[in-house]
């Protein structure tokens, strides 16, 4: 079993503000052990010769060129809105000006 007691899983919880009973405590630190010692016996089962993955496939990024296409005019843009000002979208205050 791993090292992960049960005063280490109490520590933890305090330091999430989580409440545990004892039973709980004594549970968790059993979880959390089988857990580590899972992913332990999984990392001596990869040897040298085996690079490390984060995906068990490659994974590739398909971009496109950033090509400009039509572009509104301001008066185009600001046509269909509700009420504009000096070239801009007028919208109503949200916050009080002190």
């Amino acid at each position: 079993m791993a090292a992960i007691n049960r005063e280490q899983v109490a520590h933890l919880a305090q330091l999430a503000h989580i409440e545990m009973s004892d039973d709980e405590l004594d549970r968790m630190a059993n979880e959390l052990a089988v857990i580590v010692d899972s992913v332990k016996s999984v990392s001596e089962a990869a040897g040298a010769d085996v690079p490390a993955t984060s995906h068990p496939i490659p994974l590739t990024n398909v971009m496109r060129e950033d090509v400009v296409g039509h572009v509104l005019t301001a008066e185009e843009a600001l046509s269909g809105a509700p009420d504009s000002a000096d070239g801009r979208f007028k919208v109503p205050a949200i916050l009080e000006e002190s």
